[in-house]
């Protein structure tokens, strides 16, 4: 069940790391975490000009509230859930996704953004556009992006 103080988006506006953290905020918090994601300069060694992401969103947002629904049973004192993710065209530096999660304990805090994250990157239908400098370019599912990352 999602609870009212979650909060779940996709937006082609600028993501704030302030409004998150804001939106995450909670008296019975002892930690918050927030994991931002953001376009970087390269993929595979190749050097990137930007990146366009697309969504179907009323699909994204059913399992952003999964996710926090999945949160809740594991950590069942979890506060609150944010997750915000951008769609379109983003430069180097850019923020494309933040995840916030505000738990009384950072242990359970930790764990749960770390899951939100994991769980969307594999399971949202978002997809992004690698633009390259050579003028080349690739559409990738964002969870195969991390498929050759430790975890």
């Amino acid at each position: 069940m999602t609870q009212n103080k979650d909060h779940f988006t996709i937006t082609f506006a600028p993501l704030s790391f302030d409004e998150v953290y804001q939106l995450a905020d909670d008296p019975a918090n002892g930690a918050i975490v927030v994991m931002s994601g953001t376009v970087r300069q390269q993929t595979d060694g190749k050097p990137v000009i930007y990146l366009e992401y697309q969504a179907y969103e009323p699909m994204a947002i059913a399992i952003f509230k999964q996710i926090g629904a999945d949160i809740r049973q594991k950590w069942p004192d979890t506060n609150t859930i944010v997750i915000h993710h951008r769609v379109g065209r983003l430069k180097i530096g850019e923020i494309s996704v933040l995840v916030a999660v505000g738990c009384p304990h950072r242990g359970e805090s930790f764990a749960a953004c770390r899951y939100a994250i994991d769980t969307l990157k594999h399971n949202a239908p978002i997809w992004k556009k690698e633009h390259f400098t050579n003028g080349s370019s690739n559409w990738v599912n964002i969870g195969a992006c991390e498929e050759g990352e430790n975890n």
